[in-house]
């Protein structure tokens, strides 16, 4: 009897000491994540190399077919050289004399002859990575696209060390060379995974503020922030990260506050002109969808009513009570009316408009939605209509969405690469085409002058998935 009142003290004393280590632990890993040198570390991750040692030179190692992939290096404006992958779109590939040919040569022909897929790929591992070479043999294969894959600077072979503008150069670097090798820019489908979302989306925001063409964005588990991303996060989708600090004041803002990369895509959600497609799982415990859902919404806001919301609830009268529900209910009709959601059974729920037009308040002055978007500049541009698409999926996790056939085919319609691709939106008013490049100059470093944005492909490459305002597809 007297050892168990013994051992009670001892076991408490254990836990007591085990939560302190914990909470030490703890408090040194947050207080390092402020520190940039580990910050920067812990968000690219870049020295995790996977697979290790990986011989670039040689894709066929990692399971794409042989010489289907050209192994190569891209300079940027800040001399940075990145290793970068590209892989013949199937058709091509197919049409080769040989599969001993070196596919250098018949780059230019491939992005003359069909689409790129600009691939960026989330943190850490490489792009000889498994899942990422699954994401290119779909995008090559089953899509027929070209793709362009890069490791930022920092990142495998590629020289520099990871920063937020460094990869938007890398980015641009990459679409550059695509430019310069041949391609036309309503030929480039921005794509991105996780931390390549943020780096897709400002690529495509700056190509849109310069008028330069692109086909569209897909961002694939993004976040509207990393700001907001760090007060969400949870490991293994279960245990909260800083959400415990918001018990201690001031100590989340300080965390908040020291962060140096932001990736905060939503602020560049009006500086986007092209045709976007989101895609989230609902299982992903790494990214919660919710943050492509915000994402949606920064883009449906312009057209839909404002509601004024009461300052002072207590003294408010029963007529301002009835006018502020009225203005929620116009707001919950006028998105009805504008969304369309369309309910796949097995795979998930996809939602999608399109802007034309609309009108909402800056600096206190109506502005059609067009307007709005135009070229990031409120209150000026010319007319133009843009598709949006949220693709909610039931599976798919974090790193497995791009792999779903489901979401290719998607993907694959809505960007007219699919030959049975439906027709979609007329062609926008105003449109420069890009100037074709030289097929000799595959690779160069010359900087390109492509034509005018075209926020969609001619009207005999364009597809669209019709759909109902509500319907169930069995």
């Amino acid at each position: 009897m007297s050892s168990d009142v013994v051992a009670g003290p001892g076991i408490l004393t254990k836990v007591r000491t085990a939560l302190t280590i914990a909470g030490g632990l703890y408090a040194l890993a947050l207080g390092l994540i402020a520190v940039p040198y580990f910050q920067t570390h812990t968000l690219y991750c870049n020295a995790i190399r996977i697979p290790w040692f990986a011989d670039f030179d040689a894709p066929e190692r990692y399971g794409l077919a042989l010489n289907k992939t050209y192994n190569f290096k891209i300079q940027t404006v800040d001399n940075e050289t990145l290793g970068a992958w590209f892989v013949l779109a199937e058709s091509i590939y197919q049409a080769l004399p040989s599969h001993d040919t070196i596919p250098k040569p018949h780059i230019a022909h491939a992005l003359r002859t069909r689409p790129t897929i600009l691939f960026f790929h989330g943190n850490a591992a490489t792009r000889a990575f498994k899942v990422r070479i699954q994401h290119y043999s779909a995008f090559s294969s089953r899509l027929n696209a070209n793709v362009l894959a890069i490791d930022y600077r920092g990142f495998a072979e590629s020289t520099g060390s990871p920063s937020e503008e460094g990869l938007v150069r890398d980015a641009r670097a990459a679409y550059e060379w695509l430019i310069s090798s041949g391609a036309k820019g309503e030929d480039i489908i921005i794509i991105g995974h996780s931390l390549g979302t943020g780096v897709g989306a400002r690529l495509a925001a700056q190509l849109s503020k310069e008028e330069l063409a692109y086909r569209g964005v897909v961002l694939m588990s993004p976040f509207s922030s990393i700001t907001e991303l760090v007060k969400t996060y949870s490991v293994l989708g279960a245990v909260p990260l800083i959400r415990p600090l918001t018990m201690i004041p001031y100590a989340f803002n300080f965390i908040t506050w020291a962060l140096i990369h932001k990736f905060d895509t939503l602020s560049v959600v009006p500086q986007i002109k092209g045709k976007v497609l989101i895609a989230h799982a609902e299982n992903d415990w790494d990214i919660p969808y919710t943050h492509s859902e915000v994402l949606f919404n920064a883009f449906l806001e312009p057209l839909l009513p404002n509601v004024d919301i009461p300052s002072d609830p207590v003294s408010t009268t029963k007529e301002d009570w009835s006018a502020f529900s009225a203005q929620i209910a116009a707001r919950k009709n006028r998105r009805e009316n504008i969304v369309t959601t369309t309910q796949l059974p097995k795979f998930g729920v996809v939602e999608e408009f399109v802007d034309r037009g609309g009108e909402s308040l800056v600096n206190g002055e109506p502005v059609s939605g067009a307007e709005y978007w135009a070229a990031g500049r409120p209150g000026g541009g010319a007319p133009w209509e843009r598709e949006v698409i949220f693709v909610k999926m039931l599976e798919g996790g974090h790193d497995y969405v791009g792999v779903q056939e489901g979401l290719q085919d998607l993907i694959g319609r809505k960007f007219g690469l699919l030959p049975h691709s439906l027709p979609s939106l007329p062609p926008p008013p105003i449109s420069v085409i890009s100037p074709k490049a030289p097929e000799s100059d595959v690779g160069g470093s010359d900087v390109s002058e492509a034509g005018g944005w075209s926020p969609l492909p001619s009207a005999s490459e364009r597809g669209e998935w019709t759909a109902a305002v509500t319907k169930v597809v069995d």
